[in-house]
């Protein structure tokens, strides 16, 4: 039976591919389904492949693209920039005979402005469609209240036709959808099963926090912590514009249509507030939504100092926090938070690696960071991101730079200019070369990934903190299975480092695979910025 088959407990990792950037098969400098389909090799099928067992595709639907596919105007189809249905059909096809599980995207928060649905809403006023969305009549003659939108500025945009005013949590090309609407939820359950139908194995679910609101509109009270100019989105306390009681309601729903299929699963997207109470409870409540398909992920990993205490104490502090039952979903870098090596460094970069392929659960690995890939400047002219306005480092265009396949032009993304620059390290740091090098980020990565698919200790088994040593900057943490046991030791210092491993210790993995590093007696000599993976 071929891995689609079985239960998403034994998958060892999630790849994250952002399809703008991963392959552009039709050279016009935009990736697209086609890439991604004759680079499935790369991911699994051979020797040489980096051994995922899943994937996930950002989103490739119709859309204006004004946030790059996150305004969705047909859920339903794929964007002609990406290729066609049966593109995606054929992709699907090809994962899973090589054994690789296929996630999507679902963006349930808001629609495009050009989606059919909001515009019957503009034209007609008592269309049904209308109440799809949130609107809303002046008050005082102006905004409903004070509720700010992630990229800044009121999260009410006016329609002087009807005189009304429409909530967007986002751009205000994205128009926020009215969960509160039973037709609505039908319609978006509807969309659930059409790709159900098709044969994915899962939904990773956009931005759930904003789905319920304050259905009083409060305004949100100042947050005395902020300095910075007015209008932005941490200027207020954000209580009522996210994480209304009705949201776990909302998912449930979701989670009931993709649990009557076979061996699915739904990510959440969530960022819990502690303006909002206990975070440990809002993790809880949205493990209890479905606790047998439905997880959240958490993005802590991508906020961290760099150090053992700050990367330890993380890691331990949420794993108390789990049930029994609760999965973890881990990740340290994605579309829209910068990458690895440029926050902390390539030598470091192999750490967070070792780090985040040994802890318990489902990780995400995202696409690039396992051959090195760094944040790519963007010149004001070239920048990309709608969020680029309000950012003079480019806004998210740097984490989203083309794939680097090759030392070739454009790393072998594209035989045309690509979208978004290529940095000069792609010449060193790419495919080509990492495969080839037995100590690359590469092999480490797909050292890790090997033994996470063949050791189901380090997918399930209890996660127990040994040593964080904040003085010295090293963390050393225990992964263990009812038959088997693995230290973890990692060295976040530059300087020399021994750690005891226990006599007997065997290691099973190192941050640089063709070297050995140094033990006697159970004691393990780790350089700067090194750790290992060891059998006691």
């Amino acid at each position: 039976m071929g891995l689609a088959g079985k239960p998403w407990g034994d998958v060892n990792a999630i790849y994250q591919i952002y399809p703008r950037s991963f392959m552009d098969a039709n050279s016009d400098g935009v990736g697209d389904l086609r890439g991604v389909i004759d680079k499935l090799d790369y991911l699994k099928g051979h020797g040489r492949s980096l051994g995922v067992d899943a994937l996930w595709i950002s989103p490739f639907y119709p859309s204006p693209m004004a946030d790059f596919g996150y305004d969705v105007s047909d859920y339903c189809d794929v964007h002609p920039m990406f290729g066609t249905l049966d593109d995606f059909k054929e992709l699907l096809e090809g994962a899973h005979a090589r054994d690789l599980k296929v996630i999507v995207d679902f963006v349930p928060n808001h629609t495009s402005i050009e989606h059919p649905w909001f515009q019957e809403a503009l034209r007609d006023p008592n269309s049904d469609k209308r109440d799809y969305y949130v609107w809303h009549e002046p008050v005082d003659g102006r905004e409903p209240n004070n509720w700010v939108s992630i990229f800044g500025g009121s999260i009410w945009e006016y329609d002087q036709r009807s005189g009304q005013y429409y909530m967007h949590s986002f751009l205000k090309e994205q128009p926020d959808l009215n969960w509160e609407n039973p037709r609505l939820r039908a319609e978006m359950k509807r969309i659930l099963t059409f790709w159900l139908d098709l044969g994915v194995d899962g939904f990773r679910v956009d931005a759930v926090w904003h789905m319920a609101k304050d259905k009083k509109l409060r305004d949100e009270p100042k947050n005395e912590h902020y300095i910075g100019p007015p209008g932005t989105y941490g200027e207020y306390k954000r209580i009522y514009s996210k994480y209304a009681p009705e949201l776990h309601d909302y998912l449930r729903e979701l989670t009931d249509i993709v649990e009557s299929y076979p061996n699915k699963i739904m990510v959440f997207e969530t960022s819990p507030d502690e303006d909002l109470g206990p975070v440990v409870d809002q993790y809880a409540a949205l493990y209890d939504v479905n606790p047998r398909i439905g997880l959240p992920f958490n993005f802590g990993g991508m906020f961290l100092p760099w150090g053992a205490r700050p990367m330890g104490d993380f890691v331990r502090d949420f794993q108390a926090m789990l049930r029994p039952t609760d999965r973890p979903a881990y990740c340290f870098s994605n579309h829209d938070q910068p990458r690895i090596v440029s926050r902390f460094g390539r030598r470091q970069s192999r750490v967070v690696a070792m780090l985040l392929l040994t802890l318990p659960g489902l990780p995400t690995v995202y696409y690039g960071d396992e051959v090195g890939m760094e944040n790519v400047p963007v010149s004001p002219h070239a920048m990309q991101d709608p969020a680029s306005a309000n950012n003079p480092m480019g806004g998210r265009d740097p984490e989203r730079s083309p794939m680097q396949w090759t030392s070739g032009r454009y790393a072998g993304f594209s035989t045309h200019k690509p979208w978004l620059p290529v940095p000069i390290s792609a010449r060193v740091y790419n495919v080509a070369l990492e495969q080839r090098r037995p100590s690359s980020i590469f092999a480490l990565y797909k050292k890790l990934l090997a033994l996470r698919r063949d050791e189901p200790v380090f997918r399930d088994g209890m996660f127990t903190e040994l040593h964080n040593d904040e003085r010295r900057n090293v963390l050393v943490y225990e992964r263990r299975g009812a038959d088997k046991a693995y230290r973890v030791a990692l060295n976040f210092s530059g300087k020399y480092r021994r750690v005891k491993l226990g006599r007997g210790a065997k290691v099973v993995c190192f941050t640089y695979p063709n070297r050995r590093p140094f033990v006697r007696n159970g004691t393990v000599l780790l350089g700067p910025y090194e750790g290992v993976v060891a059998r006691v």
